[in-house]
């Protein structure tokens, strides 16, 4: 019989003796991190969540690798995240088509799109990963090419009429921050595989936004969690995972286009489910 396991994180700050003194304080992150695990408890999941101090890179990566080494074949695995996004240079084991890798700000540090893509490689075939990232240029964060379809203006750049918070590290914060802890960046580059390794179990990502645009806080939840929250109606919605994303693309803004794809092995039984069916 099938297993749900799930972790959600979420940040409403960060450290600033790593981001360079940047706080990145944020309203809603968190709460997007308990509303995902109070909807994964009622379909079933085994869950865990990560908040804000809590949501270190160590953690997070030893909760992924822990719920891969108990999955077994069929088992979904539910990933959720809400915070800030962010952006290195690509020196990835992939070269990127945008020269950029994306990126999670985690409480002590970024997590590279490239890390997460090694962990994918670690669940047995037949599993099932879904990512769902309510942070900006989070377009592609579990792979490593960039998806043309959002090219333009990144939207943190844009001034935004409802005067929403985008949840992305400013740039400058971000150069000061990689410039800060320069060694640290080149270990985590260094530490990863030569070559992409292949990926047995079926990765599927729901994100807020594109890579070049901004995702939105709120007072309650982010943009991208509170229409997804809405479209799933507490378990009342009941169409596919395709039509779970067009739904909640409906009404977001042009600002914020969420994206949606899969990676690993193809499985057309998992693209007919009902979202969060285990």
């Amino acid at each position: 019989m099938a297993r749900g396991f799930s972790l959600h994180i979420g940040l409403n700050a960060v450290d600033p003796g790593h981001y360079a003194e940047w706080q990145g304080i944020l309203k809603s992150a968190e709460s997007d991190a308990i509303a995902m695990q109070k909807l994964a408890t009622a379909a079933g999941f085994e869950s865990k969540s990560l908040l804000t101090p809590n949501a270190t890179r160590k953690k997070v990566l030893e909760a992924i690798e822990g719920a891969a080494s108990r999955m077994s074949s069929e088992d979904l695995f539910l990933l959720t995240y809400a915070g800030h996004g962010g952006r290195i240079r690509d020196r990835g084991i992939i070269d990127e088509d945008d020269l950029w890798d994306e990126t999670w700000c985690l409480y002590d540090g970024q997590l590279v799109d490239d890390e997460l893509y090694v962990r994918w490689s670690m669940f047995p075939a037949g599993a099932r990963v879904l990512v769902l990232s309510d942070s900006c240029h989070s377009g592609t964060v579990t792979r490593n090419t960039f998806d043309r379809q959002g090219a333009g203006v990144p939207a943190s750049d844009v001034a935004d009429p409802l005067d929403r918070q985008p949840r992305a590290i400013p740039s400058d914060i971000e150069v000061r921050t990689l410039r800060k802890n320069r060694s640290s960046y080149k270990s985590i580059f260094d530490a990863l595989p030569k070559k992409a390794p292949p990926i047995s179990a079926t990765v599927r990502l729901i994100s807020a936004c594109q890579d070049n645009q901004g995702a939105y806080d709120g007072m309650k939840n982010g943009l991208f969690t509170a229409r997804l929250l809405s479209v799933w109606h507490e378990g009342q919605f009941k169409g596919t995972y395709k039509a779970f994303y067009r739904s909640i693309l409906m009404d977001m803004p042009d600002t914020e286009s969420p994206n949606h794809y899969v990676i690993g092995t193809p499985s057309p039984a998992y693209d007919a489910q009902k979202p969060f069916q285990i």
